[in-house]
């Protein structure tokens, strides 16, 4: 595909990638427990969203939490703690079945009946960058209206996929748009 960066931070540029930008900025949206997973609220939330239902236990089993009841009962009454690679495999298979939980209203939010999202999006960071070699980029901003492909790539998790349904949605700033495929920020609000 023309205008993607092969060489990205060669001259000292720094930024993310604008999918990545996108995906944090709808993981805010999604509202995640915010205490961490390593505190014992934290944790105990985390299993209390993740065993409610028949169907959150399948969905966590299916985002790789594999636990038997007896050590899910340990745990919620205090008598063991979770090693730090459960820890890390329960805070994956929240952030995962959230995801999924939220999808669909997301998208609602997000697609407003056909209205779309404004999007502000933040050049990246050139401050070290030679002048000879600086881009001359600024803000822009893009009112997204199919929000289809990218909600469901973060959903399903798929990097590959976000990055492309992204992609499809900056081409329509024109020409430069390769400019903003690494950026600072990528603002929204629903």
């Amino acid at each position: 595909m023309p205008e993607r960066n092969l060489e990205f931070g060669k001259y000292g540029a720094r930024g993310l990638k604008g999918h990545e930008a996108v995906a944090r900025q709808m993981d805010d949206l999604a509202g995640y427990i915010a205490t961490p997973v390593t505190a014992r609220r934290g944790l105990l939330a985390r299993l209390h969203y993740l065993t409610r239902s028949d169907h959150a236990r399948a969905a966590a089993r299916a985002a790789g939490l594999t636990i038997t009841d007896r050590t899910l009962r340990a745990w919620l009454e205090g008598r063991r703690s979770p090693s730090c690679k459960n820890l890390d495999r329960i805070e994956q298979a929240y952030r995962t079945v959230r995801r999924e939980n939220v999808a669909r209203y997301l998208l609602a939010r997000l697609n407003r009946e056909g209205r779309g999202t404004r999007v502000e999006i933040h050049p990246l960071n050139q401050y070290q960058v030679a002048r000879p070699h600086q881009r001359a980029v600024e803000f822009r901003h893009l009112n997204v209206r199919r929000w289809d492909r990218i909600v469901a790539a973060l959903a399903a998790g798929n990097d590959r996929e976000l990055d492309e349904a992204w992609v499809d949605q900056v081409i329509d700033l024109g020409s430069q748009w390769g400019q903003y495929e690494y950026v600072t920020n990528v603002g929204f609000a629903a």
